[in-house]
């Protein structure tokens, strides 16, 4: 019996990161609490959010925002969900060394060679 070939699982590039910048495009527009942000969502987009839920978005990174709100609140705000979102590149790791391959964290750190050569006696 023969046992399978085992192969490297190379892990998959980890995602963007979101910066939620909804506090920064209220400022902009001169919206500075959470309340003024509650009514404005009330009055120009007709989403009735409770003061608890309004302050986190406005506190807090979400780690999800239902679409009908990320409209509400670019209705709100006049704004484009560009304006409240940020989409930042992983900072990627390093890639694993090919089989066989001596992994450079591992060496022995470099030895210092004298630049002056030894004359020859006279």
């Amino acid at each position: 019996m023969t046992t399978p070939e085992l192969h490297a699982i190379v892990p998959a590039a980890p995602p963007p990161q979101v910066e939620w910048k909804l506090r920064m495009a209220a400022a902009q527009r001169g919206i500075w609490t959470g309340t003024e942000l509650r009514r404005l969502l009330a009055e120009r987009a007709g989403l009735g959010l409770s003061a608890a839920s309004v302050s986190a978005l406005f506190t807090k990174q979400p780690s999800q925002v239902k679409l009908s709100t990320l409209a509400a609140l670019c209705a709100a705000l006049d704004c484009t969900p560009g304006d409240l979102l940020t989409l930042r590149a992983p900072v990627a790791s390093p890639a694993p060394a090919p089989h066989g391959a001596p992994d450079l964290g591992t060496l022995p750190p470099k030895q210092s060679v004298s630049r002056h050569r030894s004359l020859p006696p006279l």
